[in-house]
């Protein structure tokens, strides 16, 4: 059976990262979070006390750093140089700077490099901010997600409250929105909607609604529909 490349866009919260891990596990394919390789970079450089503006210590963080992402029945796993750090790349510190070191195109070309090597032979899912526009232009099916910021806001809460972190929604709506606008107007990548994109709003989607429209749109496309 044919296997195709997925691309998930959206912004923060819009549900990117479960939806495509669902998708995933109902066609067989390999789950590939891109933001979380981003938030690997961030933790590795806050770890290492490099300033935000030192560019090029970044890029050669980035370059001598291996990050491998293992499947598991909760979800991806994610290694780097070894150690499991699926939890730390979650924190609200890693949150608040990851878009200030997604946003370096000498960054921004190490991982896209390692993320196309991966979706190179199909049987993917791949999801991010730029995965349907700069990463992977020609995906088979490209889906763009989006929702309402206090949806959004909520589900970051109770993402973080599972960690032991307890974080005021309106602080949390603040950060989302201003992660929105860095992620839109950066210089290297923008977060923006491909033309061939398809959107799915999940204000007020179940989990499991957002699923079945996304492996839907797939079968369509690899029974040649």
């Amino acid at each position: 059976m044919r296997k195709i490349v997925i691309a998930i866009d959206g912004p923060a919260a819009s549900g990117k990262s479960t939806t495509a891990r669902l998708v995933a596990q109902q066609l067989d394919y390999l789950h590939i979070d891109t933001g979380a390789m981003y938030r690997a970079i961030t933790l590795r450089v806050l770890q290492e006390n490099i300033p935000l503006g030192d560019v090029e210590r970044i890029k050669a963080l980035a370059e001598a750093t291996t990050i491998r992402l293992e499947r598991s029945d909760q979800g991806n796993k994610v290694f780097v140089d070894g150690r499991d750090v699926t939890e730390a790349i979650r924190s609200a510190k890693v949150t608040v700077n990851v878009s200030t070191v997604s946003s370096y195109q000498s960054v921004r070309a190490v991982l896209v490099r390692e993320q196309r090597r991966i979706a190179a032979q199909g049987g993917v899912v791949l999801e991010g901010r730029d995965i349907g526009t700069v990463v992977l232009p020609n995906a088979d099916l490209k889906i763009y997600m989006v929702a309402d910021v206090a949806k959004r806001a909520e589900r970051r809460k109770k993402e973080l409250a599972l960690m032991g972190t307890e974080v005021d929604h309106q602080k949390l709506e603040e950060e989302i929105l201003e992660r929105d606008r860095q992620d839109s107007t950066r210089e290297s990548s923008p977060l923006r909607k491909a033309p061939d994109a398809r959107e799915l709003d999940t204000s007020d989607l179940t989990i499991d609604k957002q699923v079945e429209f996304v492996v839907q749109q797939a079968r369509k496309i690899i029974e040649g529909n």
